[in-house]
């Protein structure tokens, strides 16, 4: 496959991590050089595996947020500079300069692929996946079942005490103790927030 930027969005539970996992395997199989990263606070199944919450998974390296070329080489070596595919997980908690890094690594001849929340518990764009979605060759939005009402969901609901949370910080690393998939209509925004 030529050199490209491939992002899979959705909200938490939509199976963005399964897509990521799906696609590196078949591109293992079809015998290329592949690499998986996700960022260093992301520690929540394991700290050497991209993980789905269903429990599949693949050994990956961490790098911080605000991951270069150079964390990158550091982390996973010499197979760096010769993968043919670079996966990342997790690509909402990137910082800023993740889209530029994506980027430089498809002008460099590599597939990419991202996988990340299009958008925060506040339902608004979360971290780089905005940019990342506008300069992708190619995106997938998934959506996940509503845990109140069974329709497609596409927002993340944050609780606290299992009741919608009314603010907090953005990034809380958690899974379903702390998050559940909601359609547009059973989604309860945090104070202060329209959607």
């Amino acid at each position: 496959m030529p050199a490209r930027l491939e992002v899979i969005a959705g909200c938490m539970f939509s199976g963005k991590t399964e897509e990521l996992l799906r696609r590196v395997e078949r591109a293992r199989i079809a015998r290329k050089t592949v690499l998986l990263f996700k960022p260093s606070l992301d520690t929540r199944y394991s700290a050497e595996e991209v993980v789905a919450h269903h429990g599949r998974s693949l050994p990956c390296f961490r790098v911080p947020a605000n991951a270069s070329l150079h964390d990158l080489r550091t982390a996973a070596g010499w197979e760096t500079d010769t993968a043919d595919v670079i996966g990342f997980d997790e690509g909402n908690f990137f910082g800023p300069e993740f889209p530029s890094l994506c980027e430089e690594l498809v002008r460099s001849g590599r597939r990419v692929i991202v996988a990340g929340l299009d958008q925060n518990f506040r339902a608004q764009p979360f971290g780089p996946m905005p940019l990342l979605l506008a300069l992708a060759d190619e995106v997938l939005k998934l959506s996940a079942v509503c845990v109140r009402c069974g329709q497609p969901a596409t927002r993340t609901q944050r609780l606290v005490d299992g009741k919608p949370a009314t603010g907090g910080p953005e990034v809380l690393v958690g899974g379903q103790e702390s998050y559940e998939a909601r359609c547009r209509a059973c989604y309860v925004p945090p104070e202060g927030v329209r959607a």
